[in-house]
């Protein structure tokens, strides 16, 4: 079980780093700018931000990065307990559950304003993306079906 984790966190992490920055990076040079916000994780403009975080001042696009291998273990555990069609689960799951926390819950613990009601659809695009990667890279390793 530990090794599936272990597994589970590094698809995560590799996941952030080329679906979902990767997705944000297509979209940013194709001229769909991304504005710059103050959000949770500071103000950041364009993917693969370097900007530090608080408190810790590690960049934006390694703690987006570890976060993605902490939801990757969450991911990994419901894909093995349930046995779903890991592809399509995945990108459902990414869109809809990191999006839901990242627009209610983070903001919340940060002393942010939560999520104002419109759809946040770059981040339901870039999560599912987030998604989609991790079953990839879990699929042949772990079994899944597609």
């Amino acid at each position: 079980m530990i090794c599936t984790l272990l597994l589970g966190f590094a698809a995560g992490f590799v996941a952030v780093l080329v679906f979902h920055q990767g997705t944000a990076f297509l979209l940013y040079h194709l001229g769909n700018d991304i504005p710059a916000v103050v959000g949770i994780f500071g103000k950041t403009s364009a993917p693969f931000a370097m900007a530090p975080t608080k408190p810790l001042g590690v960049p934006v696009v390694l703690s987006q990065a570890f976060w993605g291998g902490v939801w990757g273990m969450v991911l990994t555990l419901i894909l093995v307990t349930l046995r779903p069609p890991a592809i399509l689960f995945s990108t459902v799951f990414g869109a809809l559950a990191l999006t839901a926390v990242a627009v209610t819950l983070v903001p919340y613990l940060k002393g942010l304003p939560t999520w104002s009601g419109a759809i946040p659809w770059r981040g339901l695009l870039y999560n599912g993306a987030w998604g989609f990667g991790v079953a990839l890279v879990l699929l042949r390793p772990l079994g899944l079906r597609r």
